[in-house]
Formats: C-alpha cells, sequence, structure tokens
C-alpha cells in the first residue's frame, strides 16, 4: 500500500537534497569578497531611497487580495474545461454550463462592486 507512495518520496528525496546540495555546493566554491556595494539592497538596479520599513497604503493590500481573488477565478476554470467534454458525454453539458455561467455572473457581479467603490483606482 505504502508502495503507491514510493515515487514521491523518491522524488521529495531528491529535491530536497538538491536544494541543499546546491546551497552548500556555492557556499564552498563561491567567492568571498563582500563589500559595502555587495551588500547593499538592490532593487531594479536603482540606488535604494528611503527606509526598507516604509509602511504600505492599505490601497496596495486590497488590489492584491482582489488579483488574487480574480487569479483563483482562472484557477477553478481549468479544470471544469478540462472535464466539462466528459459531462457532455454524459449528458449533463447544459447544466455544467449553466453552473459555470453562475459562477462567471457572480465573479462579475463582485468585479464590477469593486470597480463602483473605486477599489481599483491608483493613486
Amino acid at each position: 500500500m505504502l508502495g503507491a507512495y514510493l515515487p514521491i518520496i523518491v522524488l521529495l528525496t531528491i529535491a530536497i537534497l538538491f536544494g541543499l546540495g546546491s546551497i552548500i555546493f556555492s557556499s564552498l566554491i563561491g567567492p568571498k569578497k563582500p563589500s559595502e556595494v555587495k551588500l547593499s539592497p538592490y532593487e531594479c538596479g536603482c540606488e535604494p531611497v528611503g527606509s526598507a520599513r516604509e509602511r504600505f497604503s492599505i490601497k496596495f493590500y486590497l488590489i492584491a487580495m482582489l488579483f488574487i481573488l480574480f487569479d483563483i477565478e482562472a484557477v477553478f476554470l481549468y479544470p471544469w474545461a478540462v472535464v466539462f467534454k466528459k459531462f457532455i458525454a454524459a449528458g449533463l453539458g447544459p447544466f455544467i454550463l449553466a453552473e459555470m455561467g453562475v459562477f462567471i455572473v457572480i465573479l462579475f457581479v463582485g468585479y464590477i462592486y469593486v470597480w463602483k467603490k473605486g477599489a481599483l483606482e491608483w493613486e
């Protein structure tokens, strides 16, 4: 019974060993010449300006959560699209299509609500 999990355990072991081996190997053979420039924070090739401890507007987090919410919609659409052909063959095609239509309409109503509230406006 546990034999079915053997490939997963082997793959997980190889992945962990590869990750640890890469870190150890690079720390052993990598150059070790730290300087002020190499140890400074790097952002898009620009010199860092201000403190790294600045507070972000709540709007930033709201837009990030909305992006994740609407991204999850796409995650649910892929498996549905894969099995939809099987539901058509089973005679459930119109029902399953209507259910997905309701799902998309609910998400669209939420999108319109967020849009009307101005949550997508970046200032």
